[in-house]
């Protein structure tokens, strides 16, 4: 089996992304999760996972943002929107994805740990690659405000430190 990985630019490479992106997290798969309603932050870098058989199989968006956590400014790394086609899943194609996106952020010298959100579902997926459970509180920007952000579960990833517990403030929008 050949894969091929691309890192592109969040925005460029939407267009490539968003039909895959449709057929896991479209509307009619999103409408009964509690988080439905949220205005998701862009990815500002997407790992592309191909094959020549079947194109376009996988993808994780990236997201660096300096945040608040506990009253400090902190460089992190996101990690958002992943989704693999449903009929190639089982393969690995988003464990490939999910460490490109931390090679990717750990060559990002300033990125002090990275940040997840996820459903109960996915926990022992990335508790299985080293991702922790952050127990804090986790605040974010919507169109109505400042809100705290409890429609799905953070997880962090040790780049040069993890925080597990505390307040963090994404100061924008979630991934």
């Amino acid at each position: 089996m050949s894969i091929e990985i691309d890192i592109l630019n969040g925005d460029a490479s939407w267009p490539i992304v968003e039909p895959l992106h449709q057929a896991v997290w479209g509307p009619e798969q999103i409408a009964d999760k509690p988080w439905a309603h949220v205005k998701w932050a862009n990815a500002d870098l997407r790992v592309l996972i191909e094959t020549p058989e079947d194109g376009l199989v996988c993808h994780v968006g990236i997201y660096f943002r300096t945040v608040i956590w506990n009253g400090q400014k902190v460089h992190v790394g996101g990690i958002g929107g992943v989704c693999t086609r449903e009929d190639r899943r089982g393969r690995g194609y988003a464990t490939v994805a999910i460490d490109a996106a931390v090679h990717t952020m750990r060559a990002n010298e300033a990125v002090r740990f990275a940040l997840l959100f996820c459903e109960p579902h996915n926990f022992s997926f990335y508790e299985t690659r080293s991702w922790l459970p952050f127990k804090g509180e986790v605040y974010c920007e919507q169109p109505e405000g400042r809100i705290r952000f409890t429609h799905m579960a953070p997880y962090v990833f040790n780049i040069v430190r993890a925080p597990t517990l505390g307040t963090i403030d994404l100061c924008g929008l979630p991934w």
